[in-house]
């Protein structure tokens, strides 16, 4: 179990202070990969490749990045391993301006599967991507957290512990910010103060023509338990995956012969359906390019590589709670700190199947790990994941995987805080031994 100060660990909960919305996040991963060495290429551009080329491409809050291996594609294949930068979270709507009953607050909508409870008595940042006139956009983080929405006392609803408390989400969900006896500051000034930290410093209200903001919970990642066996944060789900991935490509960048590939995408909470998401082309596009870029790369080139390769989905798996464990199947429960789930669906909820889940209990041995298993309650709906969207569209062999966590969805998550340590040196192994021996298996 890694001690509260470890590097690996003071490393991760780093990124997710640093990441408060899926442009936050993209941004934060380029960074790790510009400062190790990795070549931005811009997706309008002519793409020039060769064996050992580490480049990335970023489409919003997506972001993919690759090492080109010294055999090209076709006779060796691609290991790709995806992950999603969004979580669910509440979002500053285009008139977001409201007054009422003497308070200043923000109007929202709501952004994936919220688990509206959570958001009420946290002190709320907003962040996210604002657009300017003349083509131009930033990322923003406001000063502070001056956001907050605040719980209804037990006095006016006597019934809230024997009935639940229900939250309407249009009337219920809107952050308080002031008063409006205060001073007249809207919601654009604070933006404005807040490009201030960027290259458009000087830039107005009326420079303002667009905006993403995400509200987070201004609450910065902590440790606990009693052997510092915890971690807790906003957007665990699924940051959580993303920082091992990032940092298992950065610790195999030396080429081998598959072409190894991350594909980070935006909007899997709501369904991956736009531009950045899972179902876009993005991810199509990229290996594309990397299996025309070798020399006598012919017309089915794409389609052998594709028939050589493992997609990896790695996004948080739920871990049994100790106050409802009935929820679980008796027989996968995973545990924090038990190691890494493979999640399994019949229904094809989840990508997995026997082959690909031996390659990831292979990995898993050689890294002395013992893998963990999820599969629903039969009288349980499944989640899904960007893993079965990849597989129909590529026609990849998939598997899912991911970390377990407590408290999936909601504003602040818990994990266990040794699994991304190790679900990185098991996704390494995968790198720098591509598993699939048979690709007709």
């Amino acid at each position: 179990m890694p001690a509260a100060d470890s590097a690996e660990l003071r490393d991760f909960m780093a990124f997710l202070d640093a990441s408060p919305t899926p442009y936050h996040a993209a941004r934060s991963v380029r960074d790790r990969l510009a400062q190790a060495g990795f070549t931005p290429f811009a997706e309008a551009d002519a793409w020039r490749v060769t064996p050992g080329t580490c480049g990335f491409v970023q489409r919003g809050g997506s972001l993919l990045a690759f090492v080109a291996g010294s055999a090209a594609p076709a006779e060796a294949g691609f290991i790709v391993l995806g992950a999603h930068t969004d979580s669910p979270n509440l979002r500053l709507k285009p008139s977001p301006e409201l007054s009422h009953a003497g308070y200043r607050q923000a109007a929202v909508e709501i952004y994936g599967g919220v688990l509206f409870t959570t958001w009420l008595d946290r002190d709320l940042g907003l962040a996210g991507r604002v657009a300017l006139a003349g083509g131009r956009h930033e990322l923003v983080r406001l000063e502070g957290t001056p956001f907050r929405i605040p719980n209804l006392a037990i006095h006016l609803n006597r019934d809230v512990n024997k009935e639940g408390l229900v939250v309407n989400p249009q009337h219920h969900l809107a952050p308080v910010w002031g008063l409006e006896s205060s001073e007249a500051r809207t919601l654009s000034d604070l933006v404005v103060a807040a490009l201030g930290a960027t290259p458009s410093s000087g830039a107005g209200a009326a420079d303002i023509v667009g905006f993403d903001l995400c509200f987070f919970d201004g609450q910065g990642a902590s440790v606990g338990g009693a052997a510092a066996e915890l971690i807790s944060s906003g957007r665990l789900d699924n940051l959580g995956s993303c920082h091992p991935i990032v940092s298992a490509l950065l610790e195999a960048r030396a080429p081998g012969p598959a072409t190894r590939v991350i594909a980070l995408h935006d909007h899997e909470e709501v369904g991956s359906q736009s531009a950045a998401g899972a179902r876009s082309p993005l991810l199509d596009s990229v290996l594309d390019r990397l299996a025309f870029g070798y020399e006598r790369a012919q017309a089915d080139a794409l389609h052998r590589a594709v028939a050589r390769s493992l997609f990896v989905s790695a996004d948080m798996a739920h871990a049994v709670h100790p106050n409802y464990a009935d929820k679980h199947d008796k027989l996968h429960r995973p545990l924090l700190g038990g190691g890494p789930v493979v999640k399994v669906n019949a229904s094809q909820s989840y990508a997995t199947d026997a082959v690909a889940q031996g390659a990831f209990v292979e990995a898993c041995r050689a890294e002395g790990v013992s893998p963990q298993f999820f599969a629903s309650r039969n009288d349980q709906p499944c989640g899904s994941t960007i893993g079965p969207i990849t597989a129909a569209r590529l026609g990849m062999r998939s598997l899912d995987i991911g970390n377990p966590m407590l408290a999936m969805h909601s504003c602040r998550e818990t994990a266990g805080s040794a699994d991304g340590a190790v679900m990185q040196r098991v996704l390494r192994r995968m790198l720098l031994e591509p598993p699939l021996r048979d690709p007709a298996a």
